[in-house]
């Protein structure tokens, strides 16, 4: 039987490995991109510059964006009693500040957390959830939400997307300025090869990147379950409000590709569209009924 603290320990350690590698990705992406398309330090140097100050506003305001973006409200403790209370009660031994609680007024069942530390955090479910779950399965979900919180995963999943929107953006701008620079082809073979693998990076970077970051959403929804019944002590109620959400057919109207990967569960399920058929591609979330076994042993 696999503990809730070994679970912790692999995920952590599968989690600085992964983003270990993202970062020496990005190094040699840039590399091999600025040598087959000839710019110089100069021009990277801008390029960095750009995405930086784009980065710092992203990581600062990707809270009140998400949720713009999701149509979410604030929530009021008069028409959602038993969400507040329900985080109030989570809240305290997760060992956190109460979030601000939003909800969204949708049918379909699902939540998120997002923001960039504890002190700045956000919990937000549907209003579909918050109807269709009993209680003990309401503090499951909070209680997993809160553990990205309490993780440090909303700040984690922050700097991999931006870095993922670093890599496609430098990628874009120096592809886009090509006509501009000189290449630094040499005639040698080594030149040669170094000059391919550019062309290639710069044109598969953004999609490496993005894979890398679904490897590390994986990873961390387990370890938000297995913090979750840390929390609750009674990893049962998590296990069935899984079991609900799986049954729960109808897509978010208001979850897009860029969001999906917040929700608790897959968010643009049985949407009839490319969009879908993409997102199922590239899944964020691991199989529901993996998550439910690894809670109920």
């Amino acid at each position: 039987m696999t503990n809730y603290y070994k679970l912790v320990d692999a995920n952590k350690a599968r989690s600085i490995v992964v983003i270990a590698c993202f970062i020496a990705f990005i190094s040699l992406a840039t590399y091999l991109i600025c040598y087959a398309l000839g710019f110089d330090l100069s021009a990277v140097g801008i390029a960095f510059i750009l995405s930086g100050t784009l980065s710092f506003f992203s990581f600062y305001y990707s809270d009140k964006m998400i949720l713009s973006l999701s149509g979410a409200v604030p929530a009021n403790k008069r028409d959602h009693f038993d969400f507040f209370t329900v985080a109030e009660n989570i809240a305290r031994p997760a060992g956190i500040p109460l979030p601000k609680l939003y909800v969204i007024e949708d049918s379909a069942m699902n939540a998120f957390a997002t923001g960039r530390d504890p002190e700045h955090a956000v919990v937000c479910i549907t209003t579909g959830l918050m109807h269709k779950l009993n209680r003990t399965e309401l503090e499951g979900v909070v209680a997993h939400e809160m553990s990205h919180i309490r993780n440090f995963d909303t700040r984690l999943m922050s700097i991999v997307t931006i870095l993922v929107g670093l890599v496609s953006l430098l990628s874009d701008i120096l592809l886009r300025t090509r006509i501009r620079g000189k290449s630094n082809r040499n005639d040698n073979g080594f030149g040669a090869l170094l000059f391919i693998s550019g062309i290639i990076m710069a044109l598969l970077s953004p999609i490496i990147a993005q894979l890398i970051q679904l490897a590390i959403s994986r990873r961390r929804e387990y370890l938000a379950d297995a913090s979750a019944a840390s929390i609750t002590k009674y990893p049962e109620g998590l296990a069935s409000a899984l079991e609900k959400l799986s049954g729960d057919k109808q897509p978010l109207e208001s979850a897009n590709k860029a969001t999906s990967h917040l929700f608790i569960v897959n968010p643009l399920k049985n949407r009839k569209d490319s969009l879908s058929w993409f997102t199922g591609l590239f899944n964020t979330h691991p199989p529901i009924k993996e998550r439910i076994k690894a809670l109920r042993s």
